[in-house]
């Protein structure tokens, strides 16, 4: 269905509005998100509720790029398998990558979606940027 035409039930839609938050590299190439409120938010959501958020997504990414002890014997489990533990196993990063999805989906479920605004993981968008979704509210003809 084309923008701005009526529905079966007399309702005008319009299209959906993207909004993207970039990466914040003003502290160098680690994954991280800006956590400036953007413009077409305004009066959509809370700029609290956003800044949480991403505030979140920021920490899970951050958890799942630490190095640390389990992280050096899993990679050196994996090279004395031939990475064949990797058929067994979840890396720590892809069990973090998974943590990251469940909030989204959390947030998408209890905060966004009852406002008109889905939130795309970014693994999906290659972890350049957050994509938001905002759906304007169906109106009546004149």
């Amino acid at each position: 269905m084309a923008a701005n035409e009526p529905t079966a039930t007399g309702e005008v839609t319009t299209s959906p509005k993207k909004v993207f938050i970039q990466r914040d590299y003003t502290h160098g190439t680690e994954c991280k998100y800006e956590t400036n409120f953007p413009a077409q938010l305004e009066g959509v959501i809370a700029r609290e509720t956003l800044t949480d958020t991403v505030n979140k997504i920021n920490e899970l990414l951050e958890r799942s790029e630490e190095l640390g002890c389990p992280t050096y014997t899993e990679g050196c489990l994996s090279c004395l398998t031939g990475y064949l533990l990797y058929f067994c196993i979840d890396t720590k990063y892809s069990k973090e990558m998974k943590q990251i999805s469940l909030f989204i989906q959390r947030q998408n479920d209890e905060i966004y979606h009852p406002r008109g605004v889905h939130i795309v993981e970014p693994m999906l968008r290659g972890l350049r940027c957050i994509e938001l979704v905002v759906y304007p509210p169906p109106t009546k003809p004149v």
